[in-house]
């Protein structure tokens, strides 16, 4: 939402919209100019018939220009036809029809001229037509017949209207046509149905034309459907049937196309438009379809599929999208593709338009008109609207082409010249008027404006100028020299400065200079850069119930010299501030919550040039009313309609209702959900069991919660009936070896029926002759005993009332119980894989054996000792499954160089079987684990000491270890050394290279087939260590030990002992000496002798030298250092006098940290005393 607007003195961010920066330096209109069309209207110009025709046509020159039309080629009297008038100031042309007169009569082509003493200007060809909705022809159709699961096409054919009409299908009732994969409407407007399905006839088929200017929509006469099936459509069912063409008797089909027909086509589209392909394809099923392009890829960013995949678009298509397409039409039957040659064909287009051109008496210039398009157009220029050939001959002007040539242009050379590109498929015409005068700088906008920006945006400046011949034209800062371009700057031709990305620093006076051989002329702009306008705390999403209080924050930043104003919207409409709300700087509260409070709100914060805002959504909840008022109608024996009345949603739409009921009988005074409709339905139809006393309330439910139950409805008792079916999940399973437990699922009280319910179960051994046992149960369980081991049993378990049985039950097969499987498997063979693995392989056991349903073979394997001596190992038991009825199966994680026993059983429901015989094997070795407690210690800096016991598990007898090890020192990383110890060897010490420097070491086992896993650590980091710097990665020598270090300490104290000697024959003259009463440059704050002027040394004998760092056994850490003096100084605080002379200070700089808590003033130069005193 646009913020209050500034004053006129203050201008926006952007001052120049994109299109006035891209466009040519314009005259100033009070400069003599050819003329300029400035609007027109569209050279397909279609009107609607009910109203007068405008043809726009304006222009601008000096002197203003006049106007005339042609109509066809040919002169147009706007005089002599009283309808037609031409608009004052203006070549608009206005056709006025209120006293009669036939639209039609003034269709044509026209052309308007604008014309001064300069020139002649041209419109383009402005094609008039007159807007067409003619109606549909009357027609008889006669219901069409066709057999379910053939293709149709219902044909459309409407009108032929100017412009084409929008075509849609509805029914006779107004009602949309649900389109599909199946059912869909073709891009020609007809209806095409991929195979017709029975319910097709349920409706009737219109075509509908919509006329764009006439605002209209005609109807065809509706097509009737007369399907012929050979399977009613009484069977609901079949509309979900997972094969609904078979289940309806319809044969199955390959794909063929409706459209286009054949095998290939070819369609031509131009540049700049899409292209529409389109693929509709007939089957049973229907047919999916799919598209590709021969030879490379769909265009991604451009192709849409439409229609259910049966259309293709590529918008804006250009010369790489021709070649050939193809669509593939495919179901379970086959497929079938049609190939489409798509090309592309281009009217003319500009590569470099024609542009007006200004000079000045006796310059040289040229137009250039270039264009290209499919057929390559054809290039045509005019003066004044003449052929250029037939005006007459100018030897300063010379055509090659596509471009005029001017030479020592001259006065009399102004004119209008006009280039017109063409080819078959259209033409583009342009006006480029040669202007020829001499004038001098000139700005066109006023003086000394003042900008001000917003930090970080990116702003331009305007300086609008004139001159011919054109000007120069340069930006410059504050009256500095450069001329500002590049960078962070740039400059258009029409004078305007962008700065790209404004900073604090951009702020200022901005001059721009435009200068010509005649003379220059000036313009300042003084620029203000603005803090943003921005909300750091946002108002957040929040959800409230009714009555409670809410607040949103809104905390703003804003530049302090623009005034900021807050405002607050509710649902993008300003917000009313009731005694309900306060309003404060950072805020809106809302005081207990209503549920009018619900909706958007949105925080404005607003300055003259800026804005921000945010928007937080409030969401007022409450659980629904309770529906009241329910009704019991339409009572049936087995249906009864319930109807309530909906309660308030309380601003959270009701999602659905639960419809509840309470029977007196069985469970009286318990609820029971019986069914739930959606949060649109307040009436529905129950159905309802035999023998049930029902009494009905309906709960509400939305997003917060559920209502109150409503008020019981009345009680409507059913009628008692036999029970329509039997209990669900019958089951038989032994739970001892010699019985079977039979059960199922109670019915519940809807489900009864009657009174007495209770279950007859019959049972019986599977296939035998054996008569049924039966018994009447009124529980949910029975037990049979005395049964043979695990033999099938067909059970049934049927419902009975005192009205009578159930229907027959279904037979349920179960087993009785089961023992123990009776043998082992047979023929155990182990085969070791590798050190950790084994296969076994055993065969089947008979099934007789097993005494129960198999299970699984299981192997139960154990570790029975180390080939290694004196290594304890547990003896614990471990198991592998083998699920089903498998012969072989694969045992792993064991231990390497071990040895095993191994035996199997069979499984099944009851338990294990007998023990097979034990197998025995041996593990071959393997790698080692990780050594165990790997330390690693520093006791000083020359050494690291490295210990580590033998690994938990060796796996095999143990060779050696094997040790890496790398310093590092941050990111640098030295040379990897390995070294190999014995099986024996558990410590080794490390000589370090240097005391900084950290390692990092990996230690691993090895057997005779290698080296096992590996542990890693690295050594202890240093108390308090810093980040080392390059000084101390390369050169670790002692400062100290150097030849020039200490010739330059000895120079330094001869020339200490030559001041304090001075300092002593001054004092002993008469006081303290001021060192620099003779020195301009006064004692930094820091000298603490800076009152009385006196300079005073002291020896520091016991600090390390400035630089460098004490480690904690008290060497000295040397920085890396070379032989240039600013480096023992302060960087460039040193500095030269004008004979070359350094008067720079020798000091020494620490970084603040390294010197916290323990700091001491720089010892002052010995060279700048001695100047002192001088």
């Amino acid at each position: 939402m646009a913020g209050p607007q500034p004053p006129p003195w203050v201008h926006a961010a952007f001052l120049l919209c994109l299109l006035g920066i891209g466009r040519a330096i314009e005259i100033p209109m009070d400069l003599p100019q050819p003329p300029t069309i400035t609007k027109q209207s569209v050279k397909d110009h279609i009107v609607d018939p009910r109203d007068n025709i405008l043809i726009e046509c304006e222009a601008k020159g000096n002197p203003a220009p006049s106007f005339h039309w042609t109509r066809n080629s040919r002169f147009f009297n706007v005089a002599k036809d009283p309808r037609v008038s031409m608009r004052r100031r203006s070549g608009t042309l206005v056709i006025d029809f209120r006293s009669g007169g036939r639209p039609e009569e003034y269709e044509g082509e026209y052309q308007c001229f604008a014309r001064n003493k300069f020139g002649t200007a041209l419109s383009n060809r402005i094609r008039l037509q007159v807007s067409k909705s003619p109606l549909w022809p009357k027609e008889n159709l006669d219901p069409v017949v066709v057999q379910e699961g053939a293709p149709l096409t219902l044909q459309c054919n409407p009108p032929p209207g100017l412009p084409s009409p929008v075509i849609f299908w509805m029914s006779s009732s107004m009602e949309p046509i649900t389109q599909d994969k199946r059912v869909s409407q073709g891009h020609n407007g007809d209806l095409y149905f991929s195979n017709v399905m029975v319910q097709d006839m349920q409706t009737d088929y219109s075509c509908n034309a919509r006329f764009h200017f006439t605002h209209t929509i005609q109807q065809k006469n509706p097509f009737t459907l007369k399907v012929l099936t050979n399977h009613p459509y009484n069977d609901s069912s079949l509309r979900n049937h997972p094969d609904m063409y078979s289940a309806r008797g319809v044969a199955e089909r390959t794909p063929s196309f409706m459209y286009p027909q054949g095998t290939s086509s070819s369609q031509m589209v131009l540049r700049g438009t899409d292209l529409l392909l389109e693929c509709i394809a007939s089957g049973v099923p229907t047919p999916d379809i799919a598209w590709y392009k021969k030879g490379g890829d769909l265009p991604s960013d451009k192709a849409k599929f439409e229609n259910f995949n049966k259309a293709l678009r590529i918008t804006s298509v250009s010369e790489e999208d021709s070649g050939e397409y193809f669509c593939l039409a495919s179901n379970k039957m086959g497929s079938i593709r049609h190939t489409i040659s798509v090309r592309v064909k281009a009217a003319p287009y500009w590569l470099e338009e024609p542009e007006n051109l200004i000079l000045a008496p006796g310059e040289d210039g040229r137009l250039v008109c270039r264009a290209n398009g499919n057929p390559k157009p054809t290039v045509q220029w005019m003066v004044n609207g003449e052929p250029l050939q037939s005006a007459p001959p100018n030897p300063n002007r010379e055509v090659a082409g596509d471009t005029i040539i001017f030479r020592d242009t001259q006065i009399s050379s102004r004119a209008v010249y006009q280039c017109n590109t063409s080819n078959e498929h259209g033409y583009l015409l342009a006006n480029a008027f040669v202007s020829v005068l001499d004038v001098p700088p000139r700005m066109l906008s006023a003086r000394n404006q003042l900008i001000r920006v917003i930090l970080y945006n990116r702003t331009r400046l305007d300086c609008p100028f004139f001159g011919s011949p054109i000007p120069t034209l340069r930006w410059f800062k504050n009256g500095q020299g450069s001329n500002l371009d590049g960078g962070n700057y740039h400059v258009y031709e029409n004078g305007s400065l962008e700065i790209k990305m404004i900073r604090k620093e951009d702020q200022g006076i901005y001059t721009c200079v435009a200068t010509n051989i005649l003379g220059k002329a000036e313009n300042q702009v003084r620029l203000e850069v603005k803090d943003p306008t921005r909300i750091f705390r946002m108002p957040e999403d929040q959800t409230a119930k009714r009555g409670t209080t809410v607040q949103l924050e809104c905390r703003v930043k804003h530049d302090p010299s623009l005034k900021l104003t807050v405002s607050w919207l509710k649902d993008d409409e300003p917000l009313y501030i009731g005694n309900r709300m306060k309003k404060e700087d950072d805020s809106l509260t809302i005081f207990g919550v209503a549920e009018r409070d619900h909706g958007s709100y949105t925080c404005i914060a607003s300055t003259e040039l800026d804005q921000d805002l945010a928007k937080a959504y409030l969401t007022v909840l409450g659980r629904p009313d309770r529906p009241r008022d329910l009704e019991l109608t339409d009572l049936a024996e087995r249906s009864v309609r319930l109807t309530w009345i909906p309660g308030d949603d309380n601003n959270s739409p009701i999602t659905e209702y639960v419809v509840q009921f309470e029977e007196d009988q069985f469970q009286p005074g318990i609820w029971h959900d019986h069914s739930k409709f959606p949060g649109s339905v307040n009436s529905a139809v129950l159905p309802l069991s035999p023998y049930v006393n029902y009494q009905f309330r309906v709960i509400a439910v939305n997003e917060v919660g559920s209502s109150h139950p409503s008020l019981p409805s009345e009680r409507y008792r059913t009628s008692g009936a036999p029970p329509e079916f039997n209990p669900g999940d019958v089951k038989g399973e032994g739970t001892r070896k010699n019985n079977m437990e039979i059960t199922w699922t109670p019915m519940n009280a809807t489900s009864a029926f009657g009174p007495n319910l209770r279950y007859i179960v019959k049972w019986r051994r599977r296939e035998t002759r054996e008569t049924w046992n039966n018994v009447t149960v009124w529980g949910s369980r029975y037990v049979v005993g005395q049964t043979p081991v695990y033999v099938p049993y067909e059970i049934r378990v049927q419902a009975e009332n005192d009205f009578g049985k159930g229907p027959e039950p279904d037979t349920v097969i179960g087993y009785s119980g089961e023992d123990y499987p009776r043998a082992a498997p047979t023929d155990v063979k182990v085969r070791v894989l590798n050190s950790t693995a084994i296969s076994l392989q055993w065969n089947r056991v008979y099934s007789d054996t097993v005494q129960g349903q198999l299970r699984e073979y299981r192997a139960y394997y154990w570790r029975e000792s180390s080939l290694l001596k004196n290594l304890w190992v547990s003896q614990k038991r471990q198991q592998a499954s083998f699920s089903g009825d498998r012969l072989r199966g694969v045992v792993s994680r064991l231990f390497p160089y071990s040895n095993y026993k191994l035996e199997m059983v069979v499984v099944n429901g009851r338990g294990d079987g007998p023990r097979s015989e034990t197998k025995e094997f041996t593990t071959p070795e393997g790698v080692p684990s990780a050594p165990r407690r790997f330390r690693v210690r520093q006791p000083n800096l020359q050494t690291i000491t490295l210990e580590w016991d033998h690994p938990e598990h060796p796996n095999g007898i143990l060779t050696g270890y094997s040790l890496r090890y790398t310093a590092f020192n941050g990111t640098k990383v030295g040379k990897q050394m390995v070294e190999n110890f014995s099986p024996n060897d558990t410590k080794f010490t490390v000589q370090r290279a240097d005391p900084v420097s950290r390692y990092r070491f990996t230690l691993s086992a090895r057997t005779q087939v290698g080296s096992g896993e590996a542990v890693t650590e690295e050594s202890p980091a240093p108390p308090n260590e810093a980040t080392p710097t390059a000084a101390y990665t390369n050169n670790q020598a002692d400062i100290a030990t150097q030849g020039w270090f200490i010739g330059l300490m000895c120079a330094i104290a001869l020339l200490v002992l030559i001041l304090l000697i001075v300092c002593f024959i001054k004092r002993s003259r008469g006081g303290k000496y001021p060192v620099r009463e003779k020195k301009d440059v006064p004692l930094g704050p820091e000298d603490p002798k800076e009152e009385d002027g006196s300079f005073d040394y002291s020896d520091e004998d016991n600090k390390p030298l400035q630089g460098s760092q004490t480690s904690l056994d008290g060497t000295i850490k040397q920085q890396e250092s070379d032989d240039s003096l600013v480096d023992y100084g302060e960087g460039g605080e040193g500095q030269f006098n004008e004979d070359g002379s350094f008067i720079g200070q020798y000091t020494v700089k620490k970084d603040k940290e390294e010197t916290e808590g323990n700091e001491s003033s720089e010892a002052t130069s010995p060279v700048n005393a001695i100047y002192s005193l001088a």
